[in-house]
């Protein structure tokens, strides 16, 4: 049994690094500053390529508090508060105490930036059938599955082992 271990452990190392590359390779792709100016040509919008990744966030997770944007794009949450302002400012978003801590702003999607994020949504799936153009329908809807299990379990392991 020991034997059959070592070799299911040592398999799941091998697997997980080319997992690891392969969401390397993905992330790599996703933050090319090219990628974000193509889906916004692509999607039609006039919007700084700097607000958009937050503009998309704020639609998907909002409302949100700016460390929380900032630490899901990896930016300095100062930085992130004055492209939240910008924004605002452009009538894409508004800000509203928080739920939970009055003294939190969050940021909601207004209207006119949720025109904006379904044109780049509109725009994303043109793109993500022409590139999963020829897969098997099985093989997209386990690609899907599979991926959110991944991310749930990223998410979750975090929080797990920081309590221990």
């Amino acid at each position: 049994m020991t034997s059959r271990n070592n070799v299911q452990n040592t398999h799941i190392t091998l697997q997980f690094r080319n997992l690891h590359m392969a969401v390397l390779d993905i992330v790599s792709v996703i933050n090319r500053p090219q990628r974000d100016e193509m889906m916004i040509k692509e999607a039609g919008i006039p919007l700084d390529r700097a607000l958009f990744p937050l503009l998309v966030l704020i639609e998907r997770f909002g409302p949100i508090g700016v460390v929380d944007l900032a630490d899901r794009v990896g930016r300095d949450y100062t930085t992130v508060s004055r492209q939240v302002a910008k924004l605002e400012s452009l009538d894409l978003v508004t800000r509203q105490a928080g739920a939970t801590d009055r003294r939190v702003r969050e940021a909601v999607i207004a209207p006119k930036g949720k025109l904006m994020t379904d044109a780049v949504d509109s725009a994303r799936d043109r793109i993500g059938k022409s590139i999963l153009e020829g897969w098997d329908t099985d093989d997209i809807d386990a690609l899907v599955r599979l991926m959110r299990k991944f991310a749930d379990a990223l998410n979750g392991y975090g929080v797990e082992h920081s309590a221990q």
